[in-house]
């Protein structure tokens, strides 16, 4: 069927080619928060309620119930705040954004929150690393660098990048190297800290579109990060010594006795800002960074139930693996505690049991693949021990 023009003709086809293109054009550059539907993002999603977010990261991340409330109820009422500061008129409250600190060992699971939290979110998110930065004008990156990954996953529209999070990590590699003041500038600590500060407030930044170094003829892009928010995450490996020092207070008698009990248990939820500023963090940015949170440590339990239960667990992860190998393969449950309590000796967190299942599972996945019969490993307590052993006695021989 044509449809006449004024010049020409068109199709019913192209009409329906036509009107998805528009459509599709429309929603990448539409941004805004739309009050009556409660959308948020390009292409009007609903926004989770935090029960909800919540629900979505137990999915991916085992325990850590605490810091999934903490992350839930931050990113809802990030999105709350942008809409009310759209509908708001002259002499309402303005809200200010609250940036978040997630303290935890390693492989406790402060990226995965991270990662697993960009799926459910239909806005603007990257994951940077703390490490690379230095103070401006030395070799490094520049603490700007940050805004131009949130701006290259926004197709560079910066009225997108400005509704974005960003998952800073590494955050305790720019502690303050020490007290003492000396001739060589702290460049990639205090120096970063210091550059971190205005953008974590809110700033106007110039940010180059393909990253790298400034120079004088480069064109910026303006973003305001003002609206984006920020969640940060560390190891802060040592900080339970500052945090014990702090809580015993030299205490003695059967005083001294019940503190060591606290410290046995959950000595990193009693995280205070006093804390952070004796590890190295400055007032400054301890400020600007209002809701701290802890992760926990992992006990055996929750080892044993990161292996099997989320949607990506490691061994489904290695049951598919040999699938493609048509081998079928089994853990015997003794199996999986005896993984656990090596992963919990070792103290490596969740990263720890991925080394552990590749020293077990090394020999059938180098074997499997070249046998003519496909046939089913089945791993047991006693084989799996047998592997670790040797592999363990090998490192060490």
């Amino acid at each position: 069927m044509l449809i006449s023009g004024l010049d020409g003709h068109i199709c019913d086809q192209c009409a329906d080619q036509a009107q998805k293109i528009v459509e599709k054009e429309l929603s990448i550059g539409g941004t805004s928060l739309d009050e009556e539907t409660n959308t948020v993002g390009t292409s009007n999603k609903k926004l989770p309620k935090p029960a909800e977010i919540k629900t979505f990261l137990d999915q991916y991340v085992i325990g850590q119930d605490q810091a999934k409330k903490t992350l839930s109820v931050a990113v809802y009422n990030h999105y709350k705040r942008l809409n009310s500061k759209k509908s708001a008129g002259d002499g309402d409250v303005e809200i200010e954004k609250s940036n978040i600190l997630m303290i935890g060992e390693t492989g406790t699971g402060k990226t995965l929150l991270a990662k697993t939290l960009a799926k459910i979110l239909d806005v603007p998110f990257c994951i940077a690393d703390a490490t690379v930065l230095t103070e401006a004008g030395y070799v490094g990156e520049d603490v700007e660098s940050i805004i131009s990954r949130l701006l290259q996953v926004s197709n560079y529209k910066p009225e997108q990048a400005e509704r974005g999070i960003i998952y800073l990590d590494e955050m305790d590699k720019i502690a303050r190297k020490g007290d003492n003041a000396s001739i060589t500038r702290d460049v990639s600590g205090e120096g970063v800290q210091q550059g971190l500060l205005k953008i974590l407030e809110g700033t106007i930044a110039n940010v180059a579109p393909e990253g790298g170094r400034k120079h004088p003829d480069q064109k910026y892009i303006k973003v305001d990060t003002s609206n984006i928010l920020f969640i940060c995450g560390g190891a802060f490996d040592g900080i339970e010594k500052i945090i014990s020092r702090r809580v015993q207070k030299q205490a003695v008698g059967f005083k001294s006795a019940h503190n060591k009990e606290i410290q046995d248990k959950k000595l990193l939820s009693l995280v205070a800002p006093s804390d952070l500023r004796s590890f190295g963090l400055i007032p400054e940015l301890i400020g600007r960074l209002p809701i701290l949170t802890a992760l926990e440590p992992l006990d055996k339990e929750t080892l044993k139930s990161i292996l099997t239960e989320p949607k990506n667990a490691l061994l489904k992860q290695y049951i598919h693996l040999f699938a493609l190998d048509k081998i079928t393969l089994q853990f015997n449950d003794s199996a999986i505690e005896y993984i656990a309590e090596i992963a919990f000796e070792n103290k490596l967190g969740a990263r720890g049991l991925r080394g552990i299942c590749e020293s077990i599972l090394q020999d059938y996945m180098y074997e499997g693949p070249s046998s003519k019969s496909k046939s089913t490993v089945s791993i047991t307590r006693e084989i799996a021990e047998e592997k670790w052993t040797r592999a363990d006695s090998q490192k060490y021989a």
